[in-house]
C-alpha cells in the first residue's frame, strides 16, 4: 500500500470510531462521560490530518497521524483503567468527585435521579467484558500503528 493510501486507511478508522461514539449516544441514547468526550478530539484531529495528507502526503503528516491516534489510545487505557477501579480519575467525573454539583437539592432527591450525569467510573456498555473505552484503547492503538506505517513509506 501507498503512504496515502495508508493515510485514508488510518483516517477512515477514526471517522469509523467517531461515527460509531455519535451511534451510541444518539442512537444508542448512551450519553458520554468528560473522559469520552476528551477521546474524541484526537480522532477528530486524525480525520483533518487524514485529508490533508490526501493532498500533501509527507511523512510529517502520518507522524501527527501517529500522534493524534497514539493520545486518542492513551486517553482510552486511562479511561478503561478508571472503569475498572485500577487507578482514580479526574475528580471531576468520577463517583468519589464533585461530578454531582450544580445541581439542586430536588435533583438529588428525585426519584428519577438527576438526568445528564455521566459518572467516568461507571461502565455503560461493554463487550467481551470490553468496555468502549478499551475498545478505543485497542482499535486506536492498531491505527497509530497504520499511522507509522504510512509515515514509514518511501512513497
Amino acid at each position: 500500500m501507498t503512504r496515502k493510501m495508508l493515510m485514508a486507511l488510518a483516517a477512515a478508522g477514526s471517522a469509523a470510531m467517531l461515527l460509531g461514539a455519535f451511534g451510541f449516544q444518539y442512537i444508542g441514547g448512551l450519553l458520554p462521560c468528560a473522559m469520552c468526550l476528551w477521546q474524541r478530539w484526537p480522532h477528530a484531529a486524525a480525520v483533518l490530518l487524514g485529508v490533508i495528507g490526501m493532498a500533501v502526503p509527507h511523512a510529517i503528516v502520518a507522524w501527527a497521524g501517529a500522534l493524534s491516534a497514539a493520545v486518542t489510545s492513551g486517553l482510552g487505557a486511562y479511561h478503561f483503567g478508571v472503569e475498572q477501579k485500577w487507578w482514580e480519575g479526574p475528580t471531576s467525573c468520577t463517583g468519589s468527585g464533585d461530578a454531582l454539583s450544580g445541581l439542586t437539592g430536588n435533583d438529588l432527591l428525585s426519584l428519577d435521579g438527576p438526568t445528564g450525569v455521566i459518572l467516568c467510573d461507571e461502565i455503560v456498555w461493554e463487550l467481551f467484558g470490553i468496555t468502549m473505552a478499551g475498545y478505543n484503547f485497542l482499535i486506536s492503538g492498531v491505527l497509530a500503528l497504520i499511522w507509522v506505517a504510512a509515515a514509514l513509506r518511501k512513497n
